[in-house]
């Protein structure tokens, strides 16, 4: 049993070290922000949905007693595919920004107007599983099998697969190596352990890792310690991204990732620290919203495999 302790990504402690490459994102940008909505209302444990427990994510992290219907976590859920993404919708399409829509796939399946909107909308997509349940809960088989299908159902819904992967909460053992033997997969998303893109050895050469961030995330309305009001959302982004700006200055381009959920973001409160948010990053000539894609794929170009043109 010990042994499977040993399985999966081998640990990483030195990174890029003292010295990470100096590099400058486009226009001459010194830090590159990536907002993500995560949106997977509609696809979490519920009873309704054959599940044997109700999740406990909603807007309290508790749930009702195992075997009974939690009313309360579903519809705090519903209130982000009712009303919260369309609150964050109009919030990006008014200051102009593209986002990276972290999607269950199951979640747009619920709700046809979401996909639609997202398939005109311009934001891009980071895969976030079939449904929003854990991964490390799930045989190596099994959890091939529901990549398999939120793949095939993100084409269904909209025309194209994600190219990029976030796990909730963490990944398995296998995630990683699920995701190179797919095949079509560009970037991972799991680690949250650098301010900037990197690469790790794969069977095929090497996989792109961009970072994820859970340090400047909405849950953290909901857990101690945390954010009290959404103004401390607003300073805690403001705070991290001037000290990036000042220390890119010297030592070269960094990147952030911004994550917010419909059902917490959008409630009008949080929804006004999200345009505060959005303001303060518009506000830093040094700063620009960069889709994770498009991060990913300037990244490659900046540094091409060997035998590939830049």
């Amino acid at each position: 049993m010990k042994l499977q302790h040993r399985h999966g990504p081998p640990r990483d402690f030195v990174g890029y070290g003292r010295r990470p490459p100096q590099i400058i994102w486009p226009d001459g940008r010194l830090v590159a922000v990536n907002l993500v909505v995560c949106y997977e209302e509609g696809s979490e444990y519920s009873l309704f949905e054959g599940d044997d427990h109700s999740d406990g994510w909603g807007e309290y992290p508790l749930s009702a007693p195992a075997g009974i219907r939690d009313l309360g976590t579903e519809t705090h859920f519903e209130y982000g595919s009712r009303v919260g993404i369309w609150r964050i919708a109009r919030l990006l399409e008014r200051h102009g920004v593209h986002a990276t829509i972290s999607s269950c796939a199951e979640a747009l399946r619920r709700n046809p107007e979401v996909t639609a909107w997202l398939r005109q909308s311009g934001h891009d997509l980071l895969g976030h599983g079939l449904r929003w349940t854990e991964q490390w809960t799930l045989s190596r088989d099994e959890e091939r099998d529901h990549l398999q299908r939120a793949v095939a159902l993100f084409i269904e819904l909209l025309g194209e697969r994600p190219i990029g992967w976030n796990s909730r909460s963490f990944p398995s053992v296998n995630t990683r190596d699920i995701l190179i033997e797919e095949g079509g997969f560009l970037y991972d998303s799991d680690p949250c352990n650098d301010d900037l893109p990197y690469f790790v050895p794969a069977q095929n050469g090497r996989l792109l890792i961009i970072p994820y961030s859970k340090t400047l995330n909405d849950s953290r309305y909901l857990v101690s310690p945390g954010y009290v009001t959404p103004k401390d959302f607003v300073d805690n982004v403001e705070a991290y991204l001037d000290f990036l700006i000042r220390e890119a200055r010297e030592d070269g381009g960094r990147m952030m990732t911004i994550a917010v959920h419909a059902r917490w973001t959008g409630q009008p409160n949080r929804a006004a620290a999200l345009e505060g948010i959005i303001e303060t990053v518009l506000s830093r000539p040094e700063a620009a919203f960069m889709r994770r894609n498009d991060i990913a794929r300037y990244w490659l170009s900046l540094f091409p495999a060997e035998g590939e043109a830049p």
